[in-house]
């Protein structure tokens, strides 16, 4: 499996080998000794799933906050998602920035999201499914979110795949949620972050 630092290093994509013949393909989705040679060595707790029906359904920008902060590793099973993940670590030089991906099921890439970082995605398929491991369980009071829309953050959300009206397709929470101007910190730069690792390209 290929790693790949992002231009935020501790976010890091992963890519499978796959291996093709008549029948199909086959590939290793998660190998914990992987993880470890690039810094990633903590338990995942919790797999979660979603389907979406329609292309330009947003759900983000979310994170749960200690003691319920969870790492992510996201990857799509059917369709294609543009994935970011907002820097929210007070101290960090890299606080406000994103970084983004397109992950799609037929190459398999994962992004692994961690502690202190806001994630969401777009969908940019209908009938896209995207499953993601946590390293802590769901916990209502810990969770929290921004405004996938805050214009201090400047995503460049890929706008080119929504509907004649030009709205993405929002939970009722998700259009509540705060601008990053009214975030509470609760994380500084060093906690829960992983070693760069030896194993990253």
């Amino acid at each position: 499996m290929k790693v790949i630092n992002q231009a935020i290093p501790e976010v890091k994509l992963f890519i499978p080998k796959r291996f093709v013949d008549e029948r199909g393909c086959f590939c290793e989705t998660y190998n914990s000794r992987t993880m470890t040679v690039a810094g990633i060595d903590f338990e995942f707790v919790q797999d979660n799933q979603s389907l979406s029906l329609d292309a330009g359904v947003l759900r983000g920008l979310h994170y749960q906050v200690p003691p319920m902060a969870q790492h992510k590793l996201v990857r799509v099973l059917r369709g294609r998602i543009w994935d970011v993940a907002v820097d929210i670590r007070a101290s960090s030089p890299t606080f406000g920035r994103y970084v983004a991906n397109e992950l799609d099921a037929e190459s398999g890439g994962q992004l692994f999201v961690p502690m202190g970082f806001a994630h969401g995605f777009m969908t940019m398929e209908p009938n896209t499914e995207v499953f993601y491991k946590v390293s802590d369980f769901y916990s209502p009071e810990h969770a929290k979110g921004i405004r996938w829309d805050d214009p201090s953050l400047r995503i460049a959300w890929p706008t080119d795949v929504l509907g004649d009206d030009g709205c993405v397709i929002l939970s009722d929470n998700d259009c509540q949620l705060p601008t990053f101007d009214e975030l509470e910190i609760s994380f500084e730069f060093d906690f829960g972050r992983p070693k760069t690792g030896e194993g990253a390209k």
